[in-house]
């Protein structure tokens, strides 16, 4: 793509430093997305990744609820419901913590800080088996780029140490892909990205 952000163009600025400038960057891109288009792009998203997932009855899928300029999952959320899997949010417990708390049909969902809501503290709390992540920032070779808060991070690196590896999938729009994340060494890369333009895969 002709309009990546090639971070090694300032070679001296830190691997933080430069993520910051591509967080920036790539979500102004995504801000910038007219209202409709933006529902257009999160159907085809939604489309794409009905073909490319399946799932098993009681298979847990933990996604979000979109927030700001995130792609609307929800339809997609709908479908691998209706398919047999049990569906999770993220919840915001702390500072540090999320958990994923099982999102059921007509529940009531209730505050969670930074303009996010799920379900209340008498939903169960589940370990998923595949993650739709959200990210600002993402490139060929399956880094992303969170929002800064390491939540997602340290929530998968406590799944590891629980002994479970879910498939990590990241949830973007193509305007958010760039030439090339500066990876750190603590940084766990994505199993495929899933974007309007369809399920892209990367190689382990």
């Amino acid at each position: 793509m002709s309009d990546l952000v090639d971070p090694q163009a300032a070679p001296s600025v830190d691997p933080l430093s430069a993520k910051a400038r591509l967080r920036g960057e790539r979500l102004a891109a995504r801000n910038a997305l007219a209202p409709d288009d933006r529902i257009e792009k999160s159907l085809q998203l939604a489309e794409h990744g009905q073909a490319a997932l399946t799932v098993q009855p009681g298979t847990i899928v933990s996604g979000f609820l979109p927030i700001r300029s995130e792609a609307d999952i929800r339809p997609l959320l709908s479908a691998l419901r209706m398919a047999g899997a049990r569906i999770a949010v993220p919840v915001i417990l702390d500072k540090e913590t999320i958990v994923f708390r099982e999102l059921v049909p007509g529940a009531d969902l209730v505050p969670m800080g930074f303009g996010t809501y799920g379900p209340g503290p008498e939903a169960a709390v589940l370990d998923p088996e595949i993650m739709l992540i959200p990210l600002s920032a993402f490139d060929a070779q399956g880094q992303r780029i969170g929002y800064g808060g390491g939540y997602y991070d340290r929530a998968i690196d406590r799944l590891h140490r629980k002994g479970r590896h879910p498939a990590l999938i990241g949830i973007a729009f193509d305007c958010q892909e760039v030439a090339s994340v500066p990876a750190e060494p603590h940084d766990i890369r994505l199993d495929a990205i899933l974007t309007e333009s369809g399920f892209r895969p990367f190689n382990s």
